[in-house]
């Protein structure tokens, strides 16, 4: 996850949509009532400061701006110096105060809610430079950046062109690794070291054995002796990092956590969710119990007498034929079909994406999608699923790789109706800034929702079977929340993090040892149940006077119209009244619905943890 640098998702999941659904554009949030002239006049000057803003923003992220469309950044890296990261801030700061200045008098009531979209964007950016610690020992912080693939698997232009910007990357790429190691404080924590040895590692292997064949076709000798000579250097300055932080593993730390203050300042910052961290772990530990509850139901049906466990393997066992990504790509098509059978969501426009291998540097996680950005048109997106690591022994390798079930709702978070879908809403949304800077627990809480989603409508016949695979995945995400939690404020260990995926989130051996690491690296990826959850909530009260069931499609094509603010700010525009996190929660004495049953969950939940403190007028709603 490509988290700590802006827009972060929008760089990460870089998105295309699919052929032979309807040609319509989610509907705009409603306008508002007609602005007096002063307010139109603050409107008109804030409009002038976001674009200047993303002009700034694209010159001090030029990875961020490339990854956009905008290809005269092609090759560039940003200034990772110390000097630089301060500049950086001290920039967002002076954005920040800017934007702050347009007070409510100013603006109509569309101005307030992107001024607050505004603000919430530079404090996340603020909270990941200053707060967190990261740039100064976490590789996450930079992994995003540093990856070339947009040069490699993109046809944005001719592949000649994409070559001269690759060859621009590798002459920027050692000065970049030399500052990043120059930030580096001594000593890391053992889980930001293995990250680090891998990525970079990966980095040389790819420079050196794949890279040379994709650009070996170029007919042009100048430009190959520049590739070859930058190639190398690159494969080197790449080694070299990952050698060095594997040096410092015999005087590695555990040090990696926030802290409680942080942790909280994190959410606010990032999300504008203010709940208190034990309402938040007392909403995460009932989710894990719901699903699990459920699990139970299923595996009754499925594996009766069986344990959780034997059940879940019994489930895993049933692999997709060709392996994990061709069995992606059959699937893509049934999704689709789905969605569009029961008009569930507005598919805008005919994008397709493509399934592949991941490549060597970003393996750390089993699946991502990388989607064009709104500058881009009519280019693919590629959903990418990991091979397991072949140092693991046979049998964790062979567990790593998913069972059908399992693999269908990673289908359908990373495209149908996940991500991709997402994206293309976001990348058409009425608003530039919208299509850009999208939040982390908009598009995962979207992603991890659509699983739910998409079982409680019936995919597949919605059979204990099918039920299972999205199970599996709702318990990781469940876990991931609690350990996010408990590593970060709660002083659990990695190893406690590992054994709780294994014992609640029944994963096998090698993803929960990569989620627990996961979780230290990446303290928000809490985001997937927290967006679910209130995303779920604001479904239910949006709908309640809507028609129920039969408003999701309304529902689902209003809330990703707006691009990708903190799910609080979004949940204002649909409802009214401030900005609040609002966790929706099963109903007390509710009993898991059989597993064959496609009835969604009940409209009347109990009361939801909420955060019903508004963000102060100026501090603007999450990001």
């Amino acid at each position: 996850m490509r988290l700590f640098r802006a827009a972060v998702l929008t760089t990460l999941v870089v998105a295309a949509l699919s052929a032979g659904c309807r040609q319509q554009s989610a509907p705009a949030p409603a306008a508002p009532a007609p602005a007096s002239t002063s307010a139109s006049t603050g409107d008109a000057a804030l409009e002038t400061a976001v674009d200047a803003f993303i002009e700034g923003y694209f010159q001090r992220n030029p990875v961020f701006a490339a990854n956009a469309g905008k290809h005269e950044f092609d090759g560039k890296l940003p200034d990772y110096s110390a000097a630089g990261l301060k500049a950086t801030a001290d920039w967002l700061h002076a954005q920040r105060d800017a934007f702050a200045a347009f007070g409510d008098d100013r603006l109509d009531a569309q101005g307030r809610y992107r001024r607050d979209y505004v603000l919430a964007v530079i404090d996340g950016q603020l909270f990941w430079l200053e707060d967190s610690g990261f740039p100064y020992g976490n590789p996450a912080f930079y992994s995003g950046d540093l990856s070339p693939s947009m040069y490699l698997t993109r046809p944005y232009a001719p592949l000649p062109q994409r070559m001269a910007a690759f060859v621009a990357y590798q002459e920027a790429l050692p000065n970049a690794i030399a500052q990043i190691k120059a930030n580096f404080k001594l000593p890391l924590p053992s889980s930001w070291i293995d990250l680090g040895v891998n990525t970079f590692g990966g980095y040389a292997s790819f420079f050196r054995d794949d890279v040379p064949k994709i650009f070996a076709e170029v007919k042009d000798d100048a430009l190959q002796a520049r590739f070859k000579a930058s190639n190398a250097a690159a494969a080197k300055a790449a080694q070299d990092m990952a050698d060095w932080l594997k040096a410092q593993k015999p005087q590695a730390t555990q040090g990696f956590a926030l802290g409680a203050e942080k942790f909280a300042k994190m959410l606010h910052a990032t999300e504008r969710v203010d709940i208190p961290l034990d309402q938040l772990k007392a909403a995460g530990e009932a989710d894990l119990a719901r699903n699990l509850a459920a699990l139970k139901a299923a595996c009754d049906q499925y594996a009766p007498g069986k344990t959780l466990a034997q059940c879940m393997d019994k489930d895993n066992a049933d692999k997709p034929a060709g392996g994990a990504v061709e069995g992606a790509r059959q699937q893509l098509a049934g999704l689709k079909q789905f969605l569009i059978d029961k008009d569930l969501v507005t598919i805008p426009g005919p994008e397709e994406a493509q399934v592949n291998e991941a490549p060597p540097f970003n393996r750390w996680n089993f699946a991502y999608i990388e989607i064009p950005g709104p500058y881009e048109k009519n280019l693919p997106s590629v959903y990418y699923i990991a091979p397991p690591d072949p140092t693991w022994p046979k049998a964790e390798q062979d567990a790593y790789v998913p069972g059908k079930a399992a693999l269908l709702f990673t289908s359908a978070h990373e495209v149908w109706p996940g991500h991709f879908l997402q994206f293309l809403h976001a990348n058409r949304a009425s608003w530039k800034f919208g299509q850009l800077f999208v939040g982390y627990a908009f598009a995962e809480g979207w992603a991890h929702y659509t699983e739910e989603m998409m079982f409680d409508a019936g995919v597949q016949g919605a059979t204990p079977e099918i039920h299972i695979g999205q199970l599996s995945e709702a318990l990781l995400r469940d876990v991931r929340f609690l350990s996010a939690l408990g590593l970060h404020t709660g002083g659990m260990s990695v190893a406690q993090s590992e054994q709780m995926f294994r014992d609640k989130g029944l994963q096998d051996a090698g993803n929960a040892r990569q989620q627990a690491a996961r979780g230290t690296y990446d303290p928000a990826y809490l985001n997937y149940t927290l967006g679910k959850l209130m995303i779920m909530q604001l479904r239910q009260d949006w709908t309640a006077s809507r028609g129920g069931r039969s408003a999701w499609k309304q529902f689902h094509d209003q809330f990703l119209g707006y691009g990708g603010p903190p799910i609080p700010l979004v949940r204002a525009q649909m409802l009214g009244g401030a900005a609040e996190a609002k966790l929706w929660t099963a109903p007390p004495a509710s009993v898991p619905a059989p597993a064959t049953s496609a009835t969604p969950a009940p409209a009347s939940a109990a009361p939801p943890a909420s955060s019903s403190t508004p963000a102060p007028r100026t501090a603007p709603v999450q990001y």
